[in-house]
């Protein structure tokens, strides 16, 4: 038996302007109109067809949390976001704390939109600002400038949501520590609630990977994030996730959801689920990744049992990215498996100085955080 955990859904519009050189996302470069009012039809669509197929993982269970993300959900109008969210609230009830983000291009910001979109319900954007450089924004393949930045800031500040994040990156082409500190300087004089601050990864099957940039070494890497993160704490940011800081009471609440080991449906091009079942069952699921493949009808892609051997891995994977202490009765009841299951592997970890523990909790330290990968994949099955 499972204990069933908060329900999110996650909703995927696939659309940018342009493809930027390092994203990895399910993201399709703009070319004419975009079918915004079919593909809301579509993601409604898909979403019966989930509370049809789920219904004994889903149940009664409200929506903690939305998140509208991306390419570029802000392409699409306020009244077509206002629509969609509508028509989910029609299908399933929402908490009532529920926190609706949409994440927002600042070159596709405007003070009316925004508003609109708080008017039709969306109460967190999240802004891809990635840089306050000029000349590194072009290399990122960003479509906007640092003003244009700043001024969506201000929008998101009036429009009437309760809370903002601005996405900012560090390791860039050729950036060197003053930089970095000085594109974080100026984010945490814009007073975000939330920042996201993460490194520039190379991935597979981007234009980056292909045409590889010149990045900072690790040693100027390790320089930025150290003091970068003094700060960020010193301006009253706390970090509670690897890439994530917040001010007290603003951390994100869909987030926390996938972390800590929750549920969340999934609609839109190539979006990614994740249920528990009360008899013991856990799935994960994915929807069809291609516009016109979506649009036809054919939403689903693939659907997949959690083993209980792979359970451990994929509960870790997402705990330990939080600094917060995991409940060891946290793993019991969303597992279905017992403590004694990862007896070896806890043991191994504490030897290592990779977590502490107590009799309730296991506790990620410093030297844990530094070793992540090493740490998780001593909870991969043998």
């Amino acid at each position: 038996m499972l204990s069933l955990p908060p329900l999110s859904l996650y909703i995927h519009i696939p659309w940018c302007v342009q493809k930027c050189p390092y994203c990895d996302f399910n993201s399709h470069a703009q070319k004419g109109a975009i079918p915004e009012r079919d593909y809301l039809r579509h993601l409604l669509a898909d979403l019966d067809q989930d509370l049809a197929r789920y219904r004994d993982s889903v149940g009664q269970r409200p929506l903690h949390s939305i998140f509208i993300g991306g390419g570029t959900p802000s392409l699409f109008s306020a009244d077509g976001i206002a629509c969609l969210l509508h028509g989910i609230r029609q299908r399933i009830a929402f908490d009532a704390k529920i926190e609706i983000t949409l994440e927002a291009n600042p070159g596709t910001a405007e003070a009316q939109r925004f508003i609109g979109y708080a008017e039709g319900g969306v109460n967190r954007i999240s802004m891809g600002i990635q840089s306050f450089d000029d000349e590194k924004l072009q290399r990122l393949g960003r479509i906007h400038n640092a003003e244009e930045a700043k001024s969506a800031v201000g929008f998101a500040r009036v429009c009437g949501v309760t809370s903002f994040n601005l996405d900012l990156m560090h390791g860039l082409p050729q950036q060197n520590t003053a930089q970095a500190l000085a594109d974080l300087r100026q984010a945490i004089a814009l007073a975000p609630p939330h920042l996201s601050w993460y490194q520039l990864t190379i991935e597979p099957n981007t234009l980056f990977a292909s045409r590889p940039p010149r990045l900072p070494d690790d040693d100027e890497l390790w320089t930025i994030f150290e003091q970068g993160h003094r700060l960020l704490t010193q301006a009253g940011y706390r970090q509670y996730e690897t890439s994530a800081y917040a001010k007290p009471g603003y951390q994100c609440r869909h987030n926390l959801n996938y972390w800590r080991f929750g549920d969340y449906l999934a609609i839109g091009c190539g979006a990614h689920g994740k249920l528990s079942f009360a008899d013991g069952n856990i799935i994960r699921f994915s929807k069809t990744k291609h516009p016109q493949g979506y649009l036809r009808g054919d939403y689903r892609y693939e659907e997949k049992a959690v083993e209980a051997a792979d359970r451990p891995f994929e509960f870790f994977m997402n705990r330990f990215r939080l600094l917060e202490p995991v409940p060891k009765q946290d793993f019991i009841r969303l597992t279905g498996l017992s403590i004694e299951t990862v007896r070896k592997q806890t043991n191994w970890a504490l030897a290592q100085q990779y977590i502490t523990q107590t009799d309730r909790t296991w506790q990620v330290t410093e030297r844990g955080k530094l070793f992540l990968n090493e740490l998780l994949a001593g909870f991969l099955p043998e």
